[in-house]
């Protein structure tokens, strides 16, 4: 397993296109790969996330299998002469990790839900809205996904909302883009929601969390949705 950053020079054009289309984003991370298999194979999968951290300071973020080569993204959008990309050996990280560890972390996610509007209908998949919910689509998924997020200490919290938990969410964004659909469909709209959590969390289930942090969280996985990433907690 790999992990790769790549800083984007939001200067240029192909990189402003790039960074418009989530579609776009895909493919040029999928094109990094000689061997690329598709989204559905089985085993692990390509995850990627774009962290903006300010307007001039973008970064990607991929975990993979293989080892990428963005060369084609380094001349699209990025530095030619001067930029380039990093790998480190994730599987070395993921081995060190221990039970009861306690990680800083990084997700950017589509917190989805489904509901039934009229009786007798289909269920309709739809995003969470309010950070309150999409807080509580994650913390729902903690237990199974290996890890436990940290509650705030009862003195540092505020008043009247609590802030029980060390968990924020930010930087909603909302997407609409056209998809390639089925052979003879056409293509498709597909419209998204993604938010940034940042918190801390503790690890519970070792097995289950390296699962989460190779094979990714929620949907839209080929969408820059679902990869986790982890940093010492201060």
């Amino acid at each position: 397993m790999h992990l790769t950053r790549f800083r984007i020079n939001t200067a240029r054009q192909q990189a402003r296109s790039l960074l418009a289309s989530p579609q776009r984003l895909h493919a040029a991370v999928m094109s990094s790969f000689a061997d690329a298999l598709p989204s559905d194979a089985p085993g692990p999968r390509t995850l990627w996330r774009l962290d903006r951290n300010a307007k001039a300071e973008v970064l990607l973020y991929i975990v993979s299998e293989g080892r990428p080569d963005l060369t084609h993204l380094v001349e699209q959008a990025g530095w030619p002469t001067t930029g380039g990309w990093q790998t480190y050996d994730y599987r070395s990280f993921l081995d060190g990790l221990q039970p009861g560890g306690r990680w800083a972390f990084r997700l950017t996610a589509n917190p989805v839900h489904h509901i039934r509007r009229k009786d007798g209908e289909p269920t309709k998949r739809t995003a969470h809205v309010t950070p309150r919910h999409q807080m509580g689509w994650l913390l729902a998924r903690q237990e199974a996904s290996g890890f436990r997020i940290l509650e705030t200490p009862p003195e540092r919290r505020r008043l009247p909302q609590g802030d029980e938990f060390q968990l924020t969410v930010r930087d909603e964004r909302r997407h609409d883009f056209e998809k390639t659909g089925e052979q003879g469909s056409g293509p498709q709209r597909v419209p998204l929601v993604t938010v940034t959590f940042d918190g801390r969390l503790e690890v519970t289930d070792l097995a289950a969390f390296r699962q989460t942090l190779t094979l990714g969280l929620g949907k839209a996985k080929a969408y820059g949705c679902g990869l986790m990433t982890l940093a010492q907690a201060v």
